[in-house]
């Protein structure tokens, strides 16, 4: 199993990089084979359907989609912006549906999200689901949304609520298993 992890942030001390960050380090105590990205790998303009064909697809969205079609599933954490998918999210979604065939068709995707607000970027996740879903994807059905997560995280990383944390590496366990046996 090879899954393909990335935060859906471009901020240095994002939340969300913590959170990715700790799924991470989870499944790799369960000696599970991860690539762990840095979103800003997958650089690229904003859609624009002259770039696409004067230009082509872009290099990071080429990159992503040969890593994510050699994962047995993607896991992203992303912030919730304006009660919405942040839109550094949306284009990368965008430019990769653009390619044939289609990437995102029967992908195992599980979604996470760490925000301050007290509803942890749960609006955002929905928000996320819907191009994800409608390009095809399998996104679990569970999600994970860490609220007031500027205080929610211990120096090394872990989650300060003990059963917050437990539902995080549960929710990985059974997404794994899910992917893996529907690959």
């Amino acid at each position: 199993m090879h899954y393909l992890l990335f935060a859906a942030a471009l901020r240095k001390d994002s939340v969300n990089k913590k959170l990715i960050n700790l799924a991470a380090n989870k499944l790799q105590e369960k000696n599970i084979d991860v690539d762990l990205a840095d979103f800003a790998e997958f650089d690229m303009p904003l859609y624009h359907g002259d770039i696409q064909v004067n230009e082509g697809i872009p290099a990071g969205a080429i990159e992503f989609t040969k890593r994510m079609q050699q994962a047995t599933g993607v896991i992203i954490s992303s912030p919730e912006y304006n009660f919405s998918i942040p839109g550094t999210l949306k284009n990368l979604i965008d430019w990769v549906s653009r390619i044939n065939p289609m990437p995102w068709k029967k992908q195992h995707i599980l979604l996470l999200s760490a925000s301050p607000a007290l509803v942890g970027g749960n609006r955002g996740l929905w928000a996320t689901r819907i191009p994800l879903e409608g390009c095809g994807a399998f996104v679990y059905p569970d999600m994970f949304s860490l609220a007031s997560a500027y205080d929610a995280f211990n120096d090394d990383g872990s989650l300060k609520d003990a059963s917050l944390q437990k539902r995080l590496e549960d929710m990985l366990g059974q997404f794994t298993e899910f992917a893996a046996k529907n690959k």
